[in-house]
């Protein structure tokens, strides 16, 4: 079952840009902290950018900061990441996930509902 639903992700060359978004059908996106995460094989799920329900605190992993950029547009009932200046080492599957409880933006705990995934493949 479906609870949140990434779009975006493609194949793209060191450098390019892609734009993530994440809906929630049946859900009211800016009633959750939204996170993104992503996951290569063989390594950890890894917290890579995050935003409170209003948008006020923003979290980064410092592989990330400067060159992605998550944003809410509550008018859309959407998140989004923009992420530029790609490198091969962002290489994973994307996944965004909501939090209904309260943590520290930087904390990757607590995340209870998750979208498929979408797959973002950067080439040298």
């Amino acid at each position: 079952q479906v609870q949140l639903a990434e779009s975006g992700g493609g194949s793209v060359q060191a450098g390019d840009s892609l734009r993530l978004s994440c809906t929630a059908p049946g859900r009211t996106v800016k009633s959750y902290t939204i996170g993104w995460f992503r996951q290569a094989p063989g390594v950890e799920r890894d917290l890579v950018a995050a935003i409170t329900r209003t948008g006020d605190y923003t979290y980064y992993a410092d592989s990330v900061k400067g060159r992605f950029t998550i944003s809410r547009d509550n008018a859309n009932n959407m998140v989004s990441l923009q992420m530029n200046s790609l490198k091969p080492e962002d290489t994973a599957a994307y996944y965004c996930a909501g939090r209904a409880g309260i943590a520290m933006v930087s904390s990757s705990v607590g995340y209870e509902y998750w979208g498929q995934g979408t797959q973002v493949t950067v080439s040298s």
